[in-house]
């Protein structure tokens, strides 16, 4: 992995922690994120003259519509994780794509590992499940937080897999529009989501919410927003060279940077014994970025 894509995984990963805990912190998680959508749509709006929408091959739109679905549905179970559990619990499970990643990346993307890679790999996996303090226990598994959490990882892996294949897909030939690809598939696919997102949360929220907490935390749901833009752009570029099962191994760093913010700002206190999985992770994404 390059430097520069190394550097544009990790600020990735720093974004969207730092969205994680701004989610977190809400006094209304699932308000908060329809809102974020509510403002980021617009944007979309803008941009219209300059997203080349007819130019667009029937494939492009196939990767788009099942990207945006499994974006969705992300979005949505994310929400109800955190909702029920403590961060530094579920985000590790929702992080540890790398575990399965590779298994569909070889065969579907025709992705080549090396043993250094698999090692790297496999290291932050390890790293992530020590964080949650006690690994994966069937007690931990069974609790209501986690299970979205596991739901959560799914739809991960499966965006992870599409997004790679639409930017593959897109590299094969010149992109007709003068507004960057990233930030035109950020949009493309934000809009999208939304559309599976949005039916499922309002059937759960509660009246009188989205006021409440727009008069409150408007200012932190623009943050957001612009946060979770910025660092979903970063990866979608990262995706043009770099192999997915690398990039979302590096980016699974975001589960140190959350575990951080969460003991300083939501005052959560993890068990100690975490500080072995925190450097697993670190000597994992060191071997990854030693790859070509």
């Amino acid at each position: 992995m390059s430097p520069v894509v190394l550097a544009l995984v990790l600020a990735s990963a720093l974004l969207h922690a730092a969205w994680s805990v701004s989610m977190k912190r809400s006094r209304d998680p699932l308000a908060f994120n329809v809102l974020q959508v509510a403002v980021t749509l617009p944007m979309t709006v803008v941009l219209l003259p300059w997203l080349p929408l007819a130019e667009l091959a029937p494939e492009v739109w196939g990767f788009l519509a099942a990207t945006a679905v499994a974006h969705g549905l992300y979005f949505h179970w994310l929400t109800r994780a955190v909702e029920t559990a403590d961060l530094t619990l579920v985000y590790p499970i929702t992080r540890s794509a790398p575990a399965f990643l590779p298994l569909l990346a070889v065969p579907w993307l025709g992705e080549s590992i090396s043993l250094d890679g698999a090692l790297g790999i496999a290291l932050v996996v390890v790293g992530l499940w020590a964080l949650q303090g006690g690994g994966l226990r069937w007690r931990r598994l069974a609790t209501r937080g986690t299970g979205w959490a596991w739901l959560t990882l799914a739809a991960s892996v499966a965006y992870s897999l599409l997004d790679k294949g639409l930017m593959a897909r897109l590299e094969a030939e010149p992109w007709p529009s003068a507004l960057p690809v990233a930030i035109a598939l950020y949009f493309l696919i934000h809009t999208g989501s939304a559309l599976c997102f949005l039916p499922l949360a309002r059937a759960r929220l509660a009246p009188g919410a989205l006021a409440a907490t727009a008069a409150s935390e408007l200012w932190a749901v623009v943050a957001a927003a612009a946060v979770s833009f910025v660092g979903y752009t970063l990866i979608l570029q990262a995706l043009r060279t770099a192999a997915v099962s690398y990039v979302v191994a590096v980016r699974q760093t975001s589960v140190l940077f959350a575990a951080l913010l969460a003991v300083v700002w939501l005052r959560e206190r993890p068990p100690g014994a975490r500080l072995a999985g925190s450097l697993a992770i670190v000597l994992g994404v060191a071997l990854i970025a030693l790859q070509a």
